[in-house]
């Protein structure tokens, strides 16, 4: 299985991206963590992603607050799909939400909610799972149980309200 990076801009992101690398661990998905500056170390950033798909990578997750150039800096240096995770630091986060959605025609940055690394890392196994059939009925699994503990939680409302 092809491994998912997981760059944070600064160590101050680890608490969040924790999240996240918790459930690939849980699916069984192979990741490394990283912390690359997209303004302080940019060429570090950019040799990492252009060589991120011969290093075994799928994915790469991107988390990162404030101007949050992280996930636009790593998608301009590859193909692999780049999922951006924007880190509540000032505006309560919606300014890093905006620069890492805001992305130029050609570059898509895959983003997710303010400090949402569960779905990262989902939308994450979800690409991966489009070749691994067995992590692929994993995420099927998981919907169902979601959908089964929303029904249940439904039919106990329904019998406290009568």
């Amino acid at each position: 299985m092809k491994k998912v990076a997981i760059i944070m801009g600064s160590d101050s992101d680890l608490p969040v991206v924790e999240k996240g690398a918790a459930l690939l661990k849980e699916y069984g998905i192979p990741y490394e963590m990283r912390v690359m500056s997209a303004h302080r170390c940019p060429q570090k950033v950019a040799e990492f992603s252009q060589n991120a798909e011969s290093n075994g990578f799928g994915v790469i997750i991107a988390a990162a607050g404030m101007a949050a150039h992280l996930a636009g800096a790593i998608a301009a240096n590859t193909t692999l799909p780049v999922i951006g995770i924007p880190i509540k630091s000032t505006l309560e986060g919606m300014d890093a939400l905006l620069a890492t959605v805001q992305m130029p025609s050609g570059i898509p940055v895959a983003t997710v909610g303010i400090n949402n690394a569960k779905n990262a890392a989902i939308l994450a196994a979800q690409i991966l799972a489009l070749s691994e059939p067995q992590l692929s009925e994993r995420l099927k699994e998981e919907r169902a149980k979601m959908t089964a503990e929303v029904e249940e939680k439904d039919k106990k409302l329904q019998s406290e309200t009568k």
